[in-house]
């Protein structure tokens, strides 16, 4: 159910960007108490992209998932800038997530929805 995609001016070998992916999907089946099966990460990388003007490493990040709790985005925010910072070099205030708590009934998922 958790979707996490991942958009960054940064370039990735295939190896780092495989290592992105797995840490990212532990940490979002983590920080949303989800299992990990149901977690989607997406990453595209050498996006041409600029914040304030500058090219300077950022990102952009979305997070859905069913019943994403609104009172938690605060340390959701904390800990995927953490990631960013350490797996990509992009500072917090490079770094913008837009949270979306997704309807069930609006998810689907083989061949249903949730």
């Amino acid at each position: 159910m958790p979707l996490l995609k991942i958009q960054t001016y940064a370039v990735l070998d295939a190896d780092a960007g495989k290592a992105l992916l797995a840490e990212a999907s532990r940490a979002v089946a983590a920080l949303l108490g989800k299992p990990e099966r149901y977690v989607m990460v997406s990453l595209e990388t050498a996006a041409t992209m600029t914040f304030g003007g500058d090219t300077s490493p950022l990102a952009y990040l979305e997070m859905k998932s069913i019943g994403l709790p609104q009172e938690r985005t605060a340390a959701l925010s904390t800990a995927l800038c953490e990631l960013m910072n350490t797996a990509l070099g992009v500072s917090a205030d490079r770094v913008y997530i837009e949270f979306a708590d997704a309807q069930g009934h609006l998810w689907g998922w083989n061949g249903g929805t949730f």
